[in-house]
């Protein structure tokens, strides 16, 4: 029996870079280009006919941005919704924080190397996040700027650690915030049932019990909320730098 194939929808209005990359992906035998949009409002409706595994998502696009087609995307698919590989030219592109709080499931340049664009695709198909380290490195700026610069006074930071924490993740049990925490750092499923010596199995039973006490639909959103809660600290993800 034929394995299936990752389907992937290719989005990016430059014609030549999209046709590149389908080309690329259709000479991978375990992807699959089930179609091609050039402007976000056609990565929806494309998305919505076609039910891709992964959307390969350029996020500068004319018309609705790629930021607006994600939303859209994540909003109107039913389950399982398709996960959105964002792909940027510029690590300093000022859409990248917006995109992971839409829901974007990884970041890469587009100067990637194919093997490593790939790996990314089934990185991200298997349910993972994957971020290009010159992006993490600005989502680490952002966040420290944000969350941990000094107050008008000059004294004292805008909130301590954990601070919110207790409201926003309310619904919580300890020990699902500890596995949001460790999602939050980059670890894999597996990792995480490593580090707390428990099953892959019940590793993914805390983190839908999470997804949905939270009303999150994806772990990008809970890697989001889980430093604006202050649940951890912008540093412990340079490890992926």
């Amino acid at each position: 029996m034929t394995e299936r194939r990752t389907r992937v929808l290719v989005v990016d209005d430059e014609i030549l870079i999209r046709e590149g990359l389908a080309a690329l992906l259709r000479a991978t035998p375990d992807l699959e280009v089930c179609g091609q949009a050039e402007s976000g409002e056609e990565a929806v409706a494309l998305a919505g006919e076609l039910r891709p595994d992964i959307v390969l998502m350029d996020i500068r696009l004319r018309g609705a941005d790629g930021v607006t087609a994600t939303e859209r995307i994540l909003a109107e698919a039913p389950d399982p919704r398709p996960r959105i590989l964002i792909l940027t030219t510029y690590d300093l592109d000022e859409y990248v924080y917006a995109a992971l709080r839409a829901g974007a499931a990884g970041f890469l340049l587009k100067d990637t190397p194919p093997e490593r664009l790939f790996t990314a695709i089934r990185t991200v198909a298997a349910g993972d996040m994957l971020f290009a380290p010159t992006v993490t490195r600005r989502l680490i700026e952002a966040y420290t700027t944000r969350h941990t610069a000094p107050a008008a006074s000059g004294d004292v930071p805008e909130s301590a650690p954990g601070e919110d924490a207790s409201e926003l993740l309310a619904p919580l049990t300890r020990r699902e915030r500890d596995i949001l925490g460790l999602v939050a750092r980059g670890l894999t499923n597996p990792e995480i049932a490593a580090r707390l010596t428990v099953s892959i199995s019940t590793v993914k039973t805390h983190i839908n019990r999470i997804m949905t006490k939270l009303d999150l639909t994806s772990r990008a959103q809970a890697v989001t909320l889980a430093y604006e809660s202050g649940l951890i600290r912008p540093a412990v993800v340079q490890r992926f730098s």
